[in-house]
């Protein structure tokens, strides 16, 4: 697949809503308010920016301007129904901004909505449980052999047609709530391994033994989502499983094409959050597609030159803003994580650039 650059920005607002379509005696009926947060993903042309790496804060002042009419507001002065779909669509149709790619809002950490470029919204809920687990078949001496636990969480993402979205007043979301229910108890408190069918619960088969389960009773769900741990996990969408591992570092730079004046020229600082995913098929051996822990290792050559360093100083690379620095750290990585197939880059939470070449392309929620 082509290799795609996208830039990313997220924006917070504070919002009012009554959602009066839910079923009678739903806490969401009556006026309540959320800390939402709006984001955008766009494939944006060259020369879009005010200079060569100003696109994520270009992007981000646009993606707040869009959201302005809404913050502290009440949101059913703006919308008859103000959900997260219904958000995602209004910011939608305000923004002017070239190559959108996707577009989301998320009231709570718990729930959000993603509006695609070929109209059909993504709905997720993430719940959490506490279990335990071991993995009996990895080597001997791998430290995941040895009975240990997890707060685990997961993500179930629905997938629906912005067409069929006001027919259903019952709310996606409020089934994936129910659907979750019977799988919490059987999930939570318990040892995974005891499990019918997870006598070896990796990430990858977890996700696929809650797949089987959810999906014939309900045919919109498109992805589940297990996170193990706070930077790892897998997806799965019924034939791909697709593993991340998240990174952070520490970095200094500066961008030398910034304009005169402009505080990027000077020498500052981020938190970086880097996510590598990787696609790859099951092996039917050891029920994972590629260890986190060897993907952390095959990493750290190149986490070494990224952390605590100056990054405008890193050779090879034109500028350390999010496009250029992706690119650079896909190429610096080259074979050494052949199922490597998309990069997260966030410079601050949720605004940087993600780049994508793997058969699955961008469609994956971020």
């Amino acid at each position: 697949m082509t290799e795609r650059l996208f830039h990313v920005a997220a924006a917070p607002f504070e919002a009012a809503r009554r959602i009066a379509t839910l079923p009678a005696g739903h806490r969401a009926r009556g006026l309540h308010g959320h800390s939402f947060w709006a984001r955008v993903r766009a494939e944006l042309p060259a020369g879009w920016a005010p200079f060569c790496g100003g696109e994520t804060q270009a992007l981000r002042g646009a993606l707040a301007a869009g959201i302005a009419p809404l913050d502290y507001a009440d949101l059913n002065a703006q919308l008859a129904t103000p959900t997260d779909e219904s958000l995602a669509r209004w910011l939608r149709d305000r923004l002017d901004l070239p190559g959108i790619e996707s577009v989301g809002v998320q009231s709570t950490r718990d729930q959000g909505a993603d509006l695609d470029g070929g109209d059909h919204v993504h709905l997720w809920r993430r719940f959490r449980f506490e279990s335990a687990h071991c993995l009996p078949r990895v080597p001997e001496g791998h430290p995941c052999g040895r009975m240990h636990g997890h707060g685990f969480e997961v993500i179930l993402h629905a997938d629906q047609d912005l067409a069929g979205l006001d027919l259903d007043p019952e709310g996606i979301g409020n089934r994936l709530d129910a659907l979750w229910v019977p799988l919490h108890a059987q999930l939570d408190h318990a040892c995974l391994n005891d499990l019918p069918g997870l006598d070896n619960p990796t990430s990858e088969i977890l996700s696929h033994w809650i797949w089987d389960r959810l999906r014939p009773r309900f045919p919109a769900l498109s992805w589940v989502t297990v996170y193990e741990t706070a930077t790892a996990g897998c997806h799965f969408d019924g034939t791909h499983y697709r593993i991340w591992k998240e990174q952070r570092f520490e970095s200094a730079l500066r961008l030398t094409q910034a304009p005169a004046g402009d505080p990027r020229r000077r020498l500052h600082g981020h938190s970086y959050l880097l996510r590598l995913h990787l696609t790859a098929p099951l092996d039917q051996v050891l029920g994972w597609t590629i260890d986190y822990g060897d993907v952390k290792a095959l990493f750290q050559p190149v986490y070494r030159r990224l952390d605590h360093h100056r990054l405008d100083e890193l050779e090879g690379l034109p500028d350390p803003d999010p496009g250029h620095l992706i690119t650079w750290i896909r190429s610096a990585l080259d074979g050494a994580l052949p199922a490597l197939d998309r990069i997260d880059l966030h410079q601050t939470p949720g605004c940087g650039a993600v780049l994508c070449w793997g058969d699955l392309g961008p469609a994956l929620p971020t």
